[in-house]
């Protein structure tokens, strides 16, 4: 997979702010060395956040996000610093553009409270350093121009090293096997299977298998059987699809650990533990009950939705309660959640780990479980044990 092919959840989202006439799309424009974002000398020119995956040295995959002036003003002003606090939401590293000229203002520092609220490490960058030339800057600031050009490979730096400051390196599962161990992942094709392809975690797992120069055995769920008795050893693990778990789990063998893409994906966005904790939350639904059930991208549902028909299908016949379902995609995450008894919330895999922390904490805030499809899957199956076999800290959490 090439750098321009990295998925947007795993890129380092950069997010520029500031007020209206800042400079603020100049300065996208100087970064990325493209015409990313229309400038004009009118007030207001960026009505929307506009966003371009790219590969920016030093740095490497980002996804670059321009938001709109944060001081807007009108009924439309309010919707576009609405939609400049979401995307704060997904926001890694924040560069606040202020006009050296003016200098801070009162919205400037509401946004840097902002910042500080959601632990967003942050740049102040001060535009027009050709009319200013003599500012101080303190570690985290930088004077520079985007008219003239000048300090913005500097800028591109002081980002960089914020982003290996930042950085964790984290193990979808190659931290779990070892070097010519078998693999094998179960991926059933289906109706809602994607055409030509496979789906982003099952791309991702086989990748970091072979990174642990380890062996991915890919079968469907159909032919899993034949596979295990045909590889002529014993698999250090199967990984399925949760949906599947249901049929896989009758023929694995107790004694080869079994999971799910799902699972594994929940660890390596880092709420397993509140996924897991979450799921109690199932026993404890009652008639009328509400359920959020989220997905982190947008596309056309099919007969045989995991999100839209199964998932709910299986909470009536495991709760045997009449629950409210209710469904969001891509960006529309509700951000009031106290209506909900539960939220059960896909693998995020088209979501970066900044702003599943935001939705698992938005839950927890409001007092709400959350967990994911993985889970919920292998609990309603009688198999959330077993499924978290290869994390025994996990299954102490079990209810």
């Amino acid at each position: 997979m090439s750098l321009n092919d990295t998925p947007s959840g795993e890129r380092l989202h950069i997010g520029f702010f500031g007020m209206r006439n800042a400079g603020k799309s100049s300065i996208v424009n100087a970064v990325t060395a493209q015409d990313l974002s229309v400038v004009s000398d009118i007030k207001g020119t960026t009505t929307d956040p506009v966003t371009k995956a790219m590969e920016l040295l030093p740095i490497g995959p980002v996804l670059i996000i321009d938001t709109p002036g944060f001081d807007d003003i009108g009924s439309l002003g309010e919707l576009r610093v609405k939609k400049t606090r979401q995307i704060l939401n997904r926001t890694d590293i924040a560069v606040l553009i202020v006009d050296s000229t003016v200098g801070l203002t009162e919205a400037d520092n509401e946004l840097l409270s902002l910042f500080a609220q959601k632990q967003i490490p942050y740049i102040i960058a001060y535009n027009k350093s050709d009319l200013v030339p003599d500012r101080e800057c303190k570690p985290n600031e930088i004077l520079v121009s985007a008219r003239t050009g000048d300090k913005i490979w500097e800028l591109k730096e002081m980002i960089a090293h914020i982003s290996k400051t930042d950085s964790e390196e984290r193990h979808i599962i190659s931290d779990l096997i070892s070097p010519n161990d078998f693999i094998v992942l179960v991926t059933p094709v289906d109706a809602s299977a994607p055409k030509g392809r496979l789906i982003l975690p099952q791309q991702q797992t086989v990748r970091d298998i072979l990174d642990a120069d380890a062996m991915a055995v890919v079968t469907k769920e159909f032919q899993l059987a034949e596979t295990l008795d045909r590889i002529g050893t014993k698999p250090r693990m199967v990984v399925t699809d949760s949906q599947a778990f249901a049929y896989v789990s009758k023929i694995v063998p107790d004694d080869i650990p079994l999971t799910s893409f799902s699972i594994l994906l929940a660890r390596y966005k880092g709420f397993l533990e509140t996924a897991v904790k979450g799921a109690s939350a199932l026993k404890k639904l009652r008639d009328g009950d509400t359920v959020l059930i989220s997905e982190g991208c947008t596309h056309h549902r099919q007969c045989g939705d995991i999100g839209s028909v199964k998932i709910p299908a299986l909470l009536k016949k495991y709760t045997g309660k009449e629950l409210n379902i209710a469904l969001s995609s891509g960006r529309d995450f509700p951000e009031e959640l106290s209506k909900y008894s539960m939220v059960i919330h896909c693998g995020g895999c088209m979501l970066n780990e900044r702003e599943m922390v935001y939705r698992r904490k938005s839950a927890e805030d409001a007092d709400v479980p959350f967990t994911n499809y993985g889970i919920v899957l292998a609990c309603m199956n009688g198999i959330l044990r077993r499924s978290l076999e290869i994390f025994p800290d996990l299954q102490k959490l079990i209810d």
